[in-house]
């Protein structure tokens, strides 16, 4: 299977502003003081519409969903918590936390990839758990090394354990857990998504090693990486909380790989970093100021990718 692909799904902002509902356990989100709620949208819409631009100039072809004005869904520009789509024409629809991120959940966005031309074959709808509380929010919760068949996932209020399993078995996938920690105040709590603090490509690894307190765990996460050949490029937690983790890498014109990030990740990377990515593919940076602070989520949630097909 292919780890990369040339076409992502992106949802462009109609009512973004930091979602209360999701701000309990992401502890990145800030309040924007004494911005209007309508200008806080409309600079997403702006940072939406320029990275949806650098994209499509590198030849990532991007499917742009507009989000619906009802009901409110102050995160819809996050799809891949969501769904996910694979190459044997699975969908995977998942169980979110919030209750107002549920709502995100729309039937017509597998209607306009197959206007496209995108084979879906089933649709598995894991949403039922949210009855009991137990959420697993996609390719947040978990970072798919899908030529290894491997999926690597940071416990959380946001990712169960029991339902990450259920999800390897149903798409034969072997289950790496670990918890993955930051400091907030004087503690360590959870980080609330695994594509924080980590970024899975072709050929390496960018990973903040120092979010796992457990040495164990922490040797065996290095274990695979290295078992699957993959150059490890560690992040600092400070790195992290500028987004450094929350990358992806995809193919543009002539099959060319591009590690997408935000601006605000790429800046927080030194020279040594880039030079070592650089050795595996081009980097493209787009300013994501207002999405990252009022959101608590950057370049790699604002994009679903669709393995599908056609």
């Amino acid at each position: 299977m292919k780890q990369t692909t040339n076409t992502i799904l992106m949802v462009r902002p109609s009512s973004f502003r930091m979602n209360e509902q999701t701000a309990v356990n992401n502890y990145y989100q800030q309040e924007l003081a004494g911005m209007l709620p309508v200008t806080i949208n409309a600079k997403a819409q702006e940072e939406f519409d320029d990275f949806v631009g650098k994209l499509e100039g590198v030849g990532v072809e991007v499917v742009v969903i507009e989000d619906t004005k009802t009901p409110d869904t102050p995160d819809a520009l996050f799809p891949n918590n969501w769904i996910s789509f694979h190459e044997n024409g699975d969908v995977a629809v998942y169980p979110m936390f919030a209750e107002n991120r549920r709502l995100e959940k729309r039937d017509d966005v597998l209607e306009v990839l197959e206007s496209k031309g995108f084979i879906i074959e089933n649709v598995i709808d894991y949403s039922e758990a949210e009855e009991e509380g137990i959420f697993l929010e996609g390719t947040g919760s978990m970072i798919l090394d899908r030529t290894n068949q491997k999926a690597y996932c940071a416990l959380s209020p946001r990712a169960d354990e029991e339902l990450f399993i259920e999800f390897c078995e149903d798409f034969e996938y072997t289950p790496v857990v670990f918890v993955a920690n930051q400091t907030v105040g004087s503690n360590r709590e959870a980080i609330y998504h695994t594509n924080v603090m980590m970024c899975v490509a072709e050929t390496f690894v960018v990973v903040c090693i120092d979010a796992i307190d457990d040495k164990k765990e922490r040797k065996e996460l290095v274990k695979h990486f290295k078992s699957d050949g993959k150059e490890v490029i560690a992040i600092t937690e400070k790195q992290v909380t500028q987004f450094a983790g929350n990358m992806l890498q995809l193919i543009g014109n002539d099959d060319e790989r591009f590690l997408v990030m935000s601006s605000s990740a790429y800046n927080s990377l030194t020279e040594n970093q880039v030079a070592i990515i650089e050795k595996h593919c081009k980097i493209v940076h787009s300013s994501l100021e207002t999405i990252e602070t009022c959101g608590g989520g950057s370049a790699r949630c604002m994009m679903a990718e669709v393995f599908l097909k056609k």
